[in-house]
């Protein structure tokens, strides 16, 4: 025997090439409504001519499909082709990344489209638009849209059912049934690999970096604008569910960016290490136990009350008490945290003492001369937190969304001048005065208050909280929050920034809580519990979570080799049932075959047992050679089941028959 293969004669004749099966009608409507359906959402990110291009072209192809008109000529195609990925280079002058790379598929699957006129265009066609439902959860991954990307699946499994079975005689539903069935019967496979399959930190593989792009959320910097920019948004920046009493508004500060560096007009935060222990500090009062579900921000920085005390897996603690990840977070990410909302911190460092004072060399002369003389009168650090605060307090300031413009001297334009701003100017305004007058102070930036939801039992803190606010360096009690915006509005910590602009139709409808229609915040509130429920079991289901999870039900600790253990066998235990509902639905389903098997079952259990490669008529051959008494009525039984399982159709009385048979049986 031969076992390689023989070389063919370079004059033989060329083997007759198999004719490739022609993409049906109804085959490419589907595909062509899946692809549209998938393209859709993709509208308000793609150039206006793309998505004008991509409808005129797969409107063309359907009117080629149905008037049986003549694809177009290839050099045709080819110039449509070049121009539209000419026309995406020169739109995000690349063709990577996140926008450009979506543009471009989406660019060559309308050019695929005008060329397809076979099965194996069709699978590759199928394949795209797979590709194009990805695409869109670079996007979102919110509840409606992955409900309209599951629909759209199903279309595309119709347009795969059609193509490869296109002669098989379906009725016009069957194969959106069949692709209907076939997405439930995924939904358990889906689930057990879903819990189950080993999560590692971070994603499997990278995305590009745009993939994040037009996320809002704080900055590492901060000048007049920046945060009131940030406060008409009424997105959610992170969800808290407390383990311990809520603590009272006045506690409500989560901790973001720690800004030190003013050059004149911006605050900027140094590089500091980090440290893989919390920072020291003393508690001087109870825990505060909780659970943030932190947004994709594509920042490294966490959210935590003021004083963080525990650190999440991978993060990491400046000596700032700034909480940083050692990624950015670009998924929903939950971590557990621990917080004492009364602390003493320990000495201060030179380096602190350095920063903490440092100003630029000129500017703002009449602020550093206002601080000069408040020195003056009393140098204490107490007594000059309360001098600018009574300044803030006493004169006529104003809290507002909308201040007027400053010009190059921000700080003395600020406390002179327009004396209307928002919480930066003040934070800002203040910070400036303490160094000017010798006391060590920086800028924190992060988020005050939230909105507690009492369907879903946990705290909803908006973008429109974000806040900055100032800590001084106080001798025996370490760094000090100072809110100098409390001064100005103290309505802006107790009830939140709804309560203390004077006109707070400015902000965003959910931001304007207590203002508003009542049932419309209700309404609002529980769809914010669902997406909570999807947050923290679905886009936050990572490795910390997964082993929490599982050691809930009972399995213990978890490890990758007990998880994928557990995963085969469950998915072996859902193959077996499976096959064994079908077996039985078949059965249930063919009369001919439930009145044998019961048949066969009754000389089982006689002694009489069938075997598994006997037929019908040997099987009764071989019972009246054992039992004659039973040759009669098994060879009828027999001669029945052998003809109607093996002839040709036969009517309903003779199903009937053997039915009455077979039940008749006795042995």
């Amino acid at each position: 025997m031969k076992f390689w293969k023989r070389r063919r004669s370079p004059h033989a004749p060329p083997s007759p090439k198999r004719p490739e099966e022609p993409l049906t009608r109804a085959a490419l409507a589907w595909l062509l409504a899946a692809l549209a359906l998938a393209v859709a959402p993709h509208a308000q990110e793609l150039p206006v001519w793309l998505t004008v291009l991509f409808a005129g072209l797969v409107g063309w192809r359907g009117f080629i499909a149905f008037r049986d008109q003549a694809l177009p000529p290839r050099w045709l195609l080819l110039i449509v082709a070049v121009l539209a990925g000419a026309g995406v280079l020169i739109d995000y002058r690349t063709l990577f990344g996140r926008d450009a790379g979506v543009a471009l598929l989406t660019a060559m699957t309308a050019c695929k489209l005008l060329e397809s006129r076979a099965t194996r265009d069709g699978v590759v066609l199928v394949f795209l638009g797979y590709l194009l439902v990805m695409s869109n959860l670079l996007y979102s991954q919110e509840i409606p849209r992955v409900a309209y990307l599951l629909a759209i699946i199903v279309a595309i499994l119709t347009a795969q059912v059609l193509i490869h079975r296109q002669h098989a005689g379906l009725t016009a539903f069957a194969p959106l049934r069949l692709a209907g069935r076939m997405a439930l019967l995924a939904v358990p496979v889906m689930l057990i690999l879903f819990v189950l399959f080993p999560r590692i930190p971070g994603p499997l593989w990278g995305l590009p970096k745009d993939a994040y792009k037009g996320r809002t959320g704080l900055s590492d910097q901060m000048m007049p604008g920046t945060i009131s920019e940030l406060s008409q948004s009424d997105e959610v920046a992170f969800r808290v569910r407390f383990a311990s009493p809520v603590p009272p508004p006045n506690q409500r500060y989560w901790r973001g960016p720690v800004l030190w560096h003013f050059d004149g007009r911006r605050w900027s935060r140094p590089e500091e290490p980090p440290t893989q222990t919390p920072a020291p500090f003393t508690p001087e009062g109870p825990a505060v136990d909780y659970a943030v579900v932190l947004e994709p921000s594509n920042k490294s920085w966490l959210f935590a009350l003021d004083l963080p005390a525990r650190l999440p897996p991978s993060a990491r603690m400046t000596p700032s008490f700034q909480l940083l990840r050692d990624q950015p977070v670009n998924e929903v990410y939950r971590y557990e945290m621990r917080s004492y909302p009364a602390y003493r911190t320990g000495e201060l460092t030179a380096t602190e003492r350095s920063r903490g004072l440092q100003l630029p060399l000129r500017g703002n002369p009449r602020a550093r001369e206002l601080a000069a003389d408040w020195r003056k009168r009393d140098p204490r650090p107490e007594a000059l937190v309360n001098a600018a605060l009574m300044l803030f307090r006493e004169q006529p300031f104003y809290y507002t969304l909308t201040p007027p413009l400053l010009g190059g001297e921000i700080v003395d334009d600020f406390l002179f001048r327009t004396r209307q701003g928002f919480c930066e100017h003040y934070a800002n305004a203040f910070v400036f005065l303490m160094r000017a007058a010798g006391v060590p102070a920086r800028v924190v930036t992060g988020y005050q208050g939230g909105e507690m939801n009492a369907l879903g039992g946990y705290m909803i803190v908006r973008q429109s909280d974000a806040h900055a606010w100032a800590e001084v360096w106080l001798a025996g009690r370490g760094w000090a929050r100072v809110d100098p915006t409390g001064a100005v509005a103290p309505n802006r910590v107790q009830e939140g920034i709804y309560a203390a602009l004077p006109d707070a139709g400015v902000l965003p409808f959910l931001a304007r809580r207590g203002r508003d229609s009542e049932w419309l915040r209700q309404l609002a509130l529980s769809w914010d519990a669902l997406n909570n429920a999807w947050n923290e079991w679905v886009l936050a289901y990572g490795p910390d979570r997964q082993k929490e999870f599982l050691s809930g039900l009972g399995f213990g600790p978890m490890d990758w080799g007990r998880m994928t253990v557990a995963m085969m066998v469950a998915l072996s235990g859902f193959g077996v049932l499976y096959a064994g509902w079908r077996w039985r639905s078949r059965l249930a389903r063919d009369p001919v075959a439930r009145a044998w098997q019961r048949f066969c079952a009754r000389l089982a259990r006689r002694g009489l047992a069938r075997g598994a490669t006997e037929g019908p008529l040997a099987f009764a051959e071989r019972v009246a050679s054992r039992r004659p008494e039973l040759a009669q009525s098994v060879g009828e039984i027999a001669r029945r089941y052998a003809a109607l399982r093996y002839g040709p159709v036969a009517p309903l009385a003779e199903v009937r028959q053997l039915q009455r048979l077979a039940r008749r049986f006795r042995g």
